[in-house]
């Protein structure tokens, strides 16, 4: 009777479990506690975490349980990661609900999306300086535009044994653009500047939308091909949108669609933090760059909105240069929530939202430059 209880036990997860197991379940909990209590992306936090929670319960393997085991459940979930497949999908969700009116009204303000984009090449080469391979170091580097499903497409084609910990960050600084974004924004601007007032954009018409899709993706996709899975479901998604005849398919792009694979992804990004795989001084490196990132595309945003008001005669806020980065739409919430702190009258949400929609099309460019050139 005792042989049995002791053997019994040596199957439980009690017996199987070490210290890394036990640090990714805290670090899951903190993921679910902050989509919960403190709203940060719940809706891609909350998946992750409990998917930390269910990728480091101890199991023996062979049993087809574990998300690295080839005939297991999640394994085949994850080929939707690994192969590329959910970015595509989500984009075209993110086209569905987006409006690019904003941008189009001033279409100079794009140029702050793209501005951005340069903390994901300083980051590639800083991360080179510190000794990844290259195509580590350009999957590492697009963590900078803030745009999860475009950080998984890249590693999935460039550096797959790295999709976990790349996925995690890229998701985190996302969820924390709150709290990171704030303090660079009010250290590089002056009250005057968050002061400024902007004027009210044009009205753009109806052909204006419908052709922007159109135009848009044939013009980014011939410079940089590469970008033809991402940008390619975007424009596509935008389009059913604001073509009217195609509602029904806009709803379930931007409903059913983009909910399904947010959880499929959210579960298997997260299962795919196994305490014994995940838990390297290389991972640490990782989200060490990745903040490095993200505060550098963030800077460069502020910075260049700066300089372009050397040369306009109607200046713009400086604020919605951080929001170059392509975390649709809280960056452009976090600048109208700044902003508001120093004038609760002015309001930059709107404004915010075309650097920011150019944010995400920058950071699918600069993903599809880096992969024809690491390829």
């Amino acid at each position: 009777m005792e042989h049995l209880f002791i053997e019994f036990f040596q199957n439980t997860g009690f017996y199987l479990c070490d210290y890394r197991h036990v640090v990714m379940i805290i670090v899951g909990s903190i993921f679910i506690y902050l989509g919960i209590v403190k709203h940060y992306e719940p809706l891609l936090l909350v998946p992750i975490g409990f998917g930390m929670l269910v990728g480091n319960i101890p199991v023996f393997e062979g049993l087809g349980l574990g998300i690295y085991e080839d005939n297991s459940v999640l394994h085949y979930l994850y080929y939707g990661v690994t192969l590329g497949i959910y970015p595509p999908l989500i984009f075209l969700g993110i086209g569905a609900m987006t409006d690019f009116s904003t941008l189009l009204a001033r279409p100079v303000l794009m140029l702050l999306g793209a501005a951005a984009q340069a903390g994901v090449f300083i980051t590639f080469l800083g991360a080179l300086a510190l000794g990844f391979a290259p195509n580590e170091a350009a999957s590492i580097g697009i963590i900078g535009g803030a745009d999860g499903p475009t950080a998984i497409f890249l590693s999935a084609k460039l550096a797959p044994t790295l999709i976990g910990p790349i996925a995690v960050a890229a998701y985190s600084y996302m969820a924390l653009v709150p709290v990171i974004q704030p303090p660079i924004m009010n250290l590089l601007t002056t009250k005057k500047e968050r002061l400024i007032r902007m004027e009210e954009p044009r009205i753009v018409s109806k052909r204006e939308k419908i052709l922007f899709p159109i135009i848009a993706f044939l013009l980014c996709c011939f410079l940089a091909p590469a970008a033809l899975p991402l940008l390619g479901m975007l424009c596509f998604g935008n389009l059913l949108k604001e073509a009217v005849v195609t509602e029904r398919l806009a709803v379930a792009a931007r409903n059913a669609i983009i909910d399904s694979v947010t959880i499929l992804l959210g579960l298997t990004v997260g299962a795919s933090t196994q305490g014994n795989v995940f838990l390297t001084p290389q991972s640490v490196g990782i989200f060490a760059l990745g903040a490095f990132s993200f505060c550098v595309a963030t800077a460069c945003g502020l910075l260049f909105a700066k300089l372009m008001n050397l040369f306009l005669k109607t200046k713009i806020n400086p604020l919605i240069g951080a929001a170059g980065v392509s975390a649709v739409p809280d960056s452009a919430r976090v600048v109208q929530m700044v902003g508001q702190k120093e004038d609760p009258t002015n309001f930059l949400l709107m404004h915010a939202m075309a650097p920011n929609i150019s944010g995400v099309i920058g950071s699918a460019l600069a993903a599809g430059v880096l992969w024809s050139f690491m390829s």
